[in-house]
């Protein structure tokens, strides 16, 4: 779509205003976080698919600068470079347009995107399911009666993961392939091989890095075949890689039947408030239990909010499309002719703000509102 009409630009104009107004009654300071952001933040923090479709671009400078794909990470370094302390709690919303290069269903390149964040929680579980409540009731405001709502919960997978007696790389790899069911099952079938006795284009070069200093390998490499260093990984990275695949081939294969419970834990998913006796049904740790009962706090706290947990459905694998987040997560859809469209989603990500440079740690969770789409499927 080539822009919008004046009817089309005042009638989305008045849906954000209803969205924005939820937000603003609760108590959400709105901000306008830069449009034009720092390129390395996105690359390396919100995954695959957004690294694929970011617009990005070097400044007369230089550095490598984008419009920004969603306003999440915006928002953090808006929080960052204002707060006196980035630790205590702040609650913002804002509404603005972001970019990606379209590849889903109603997604123009150009689109706005409604939102909250709030960071430094004291009662995060609470936290969680009032963002959920807040995003159901703006969705509301504008219009939306028949919407279907999902989530999962990464602090149970990486509970169960730590409960998993592994060496800490893999348990770093399979949650980076989290998002990514087929590669996730390759990788971890790989642990419970073993992998003394595959060879690849690259063995020869881990051979020489399993006895001697993986840098030097590496940096004696490169300079031997002059290869220059693309994809933005640096030597240290590079020889890291190779260290960690030396080590692998010594390590002890992972247990079948740990990662059994892996796969079993993953394939579930069912109504959200019944979910805990297919949890029962893994075979975890300390950690695990506390997940759980921090799950079952979460769907008390949504019920005194007046949601009802019955109505929404759980998936273990379900993890949206962003490698930030570190906890719940939620989407919410609609059904169209043209099949289901995710209209708004969100979770926690406790980690994003430590990565961007805080220097304590920031509990964290929002939501974001696909506007665009949302005007569409209620038209």
């Amino acid at each position: 779509m080539a822009g919008k009409s004046s009817a089309e630009r005042e009638a989305l104009e008045r849906q954000n205003v209803a969205l924005m107004a939820v937000f603003e009654r609760s108590g959400f300071d709105h901000i306008a976080p830069d449009i034009i952001q720092p390129a390395d933040i996105f690359l390396e923090r919100s995954g695959e698919d957004i690294r694929a479709r970011t617009f990005v671009f070097t400044d007369p400078s230089g550095a490598e600068m984008c419009l920004r794909p969603d306003l999440t990470v915006p928002a953090c370094r808006y929080h960052l470079s204002h707060a006196k302390d980035p630790a205590a709690e702040r609650r913002y919303c804002y509404a603005g347009p972001a970019f990606r290069f379209p590849d889903e269903l109603l997604s123009p390149q150009e689109f706005t995107q409604a939102g909250l964040e709030w960071f430094g929680a004291g009662e995060p579980v609470s936290a969680e399911a009032r963002v959920l409540k807040l995003t159901i009731s703006a969705l509301e405001a504008a219009g939306l009666s028949r919407y279907r709502v999902s989530f999962g919960d990464l602090g149970l997978f990486s509970a169960l993961l730590e409960d998993t007696d592994m060496p800490a790389r893999w348990r770093q790899r399979l949650r980076h392939h989290f998002w990514r069911p087929h590669a996730f099952r390759e990788l971890l079938d790989s642990f419970c091989a073993g992998r003394g006795a595959r060879r690849t284009s690259i063995s020869p070069l881990v051979d020489r890095v399993a006895g001697g200093d993986a840098l030097a390998v590496a940096e004696a490499e490169i300079d031997a075949r002059k290869f220059p260093l693309v994809g933005g990984r640096e030597l240290p990275e590079i020889a890291a890689r190779l260290a960690n695949k030396a080590a692998d081939r010594q390590e002890t294969p992972l247990d079948r039947a740990k990662a059994d419970t892996l796969n079993h834990y993953l394939a579930i998913a069912g109504e959200a408030s019944g979910i805990d006796q297919a949890f029962a049904t893994v075979k975890g740790g300390a950690r695990f239990e506390g997940a759980r009962a921090y799950y079952a706090k979460r769907l008390f706290e949504m019920e005194e909010l007046g949601l009802n947990p019955r109505r929404f459905h759980f998936a273990a694998g379900f993890g949206r499309e962003l490698e930030y987040y570190t906890g719940f997560t939620f989407q919410i859809e609609v059904d169209t002719p043209h099949g289901p469209v995710s209209v708004a989603g969100g979770g926690r990500y406790d980690n994003l703000l430590s990565d961007m440079g805080s220097p304590v740690k920031v509990p964290a969770v929002g939501c974001a509102i696909h506007t665009d789409r949302l005007k569409t499927v209620l038209a």
